[in-house]
């Protein structure tokens, strides 16, 4: 199985609810914030992509909430990519901090032609270099 992407951030005051714990739709901010670190490890600047007539959009979105997350804590995203289809993708990603996980959830991203064709194909330089994280 492959190691999955692992980014690091500080939960930031504005992140949190009244309780002190990171606001539940920040998770998934979370989660985009590693995709794009992903991204730009693994294959490059995104906008590169987009350039060349293919773009990303979010079909699917799930999400379990296990453990707070507070305030200033450091926590991990972790990704992996899970399936790489004909025009979708499918990651796992969790959220932890000191050990213990915080969220999970999985990411359905569909690729579209940006002169509004519909979906397209994942390009082949984008399907080689997930597949270092395709678990």
């Amino acid at each position: 199985m492959a190691k999955p992407f692992t980014h690091s951030l500080r939960v930031r005051y504005s992140d949190c609810d009244p309780q002190g714990v990171v606001f539940f739709a920040n998770h998934l901010e979370y989660f985009d914030v590693a995709m794009s670190e992903l991204w730009r490890t693994a294959i490059g600047p995104y906008d590169e992509m987009v350039a060349k007539g293919v773009d990303m959009v979010v079909a699917e979105a799930e999400i379990r909430y296990l453990a707070p997350l507070p305030f200033d804590a450091e926590a991990q995203v972790a990704v992996t990519v899970q399936h790489l289809g004909t025009t979708s993708m499918r990651s796992a990603l969790e959220i932890s901090t000191n050990g213990a996980l915080c969220s999970e959830g999985e990411l359905r991203h569909v690729f579209v032609a940006t002169d509004g064709g519909g979906k397209t194909p994942i390009p082949d330089h984008v399907r080689s270099s997930l597949a270092t994280y395709l678990g």
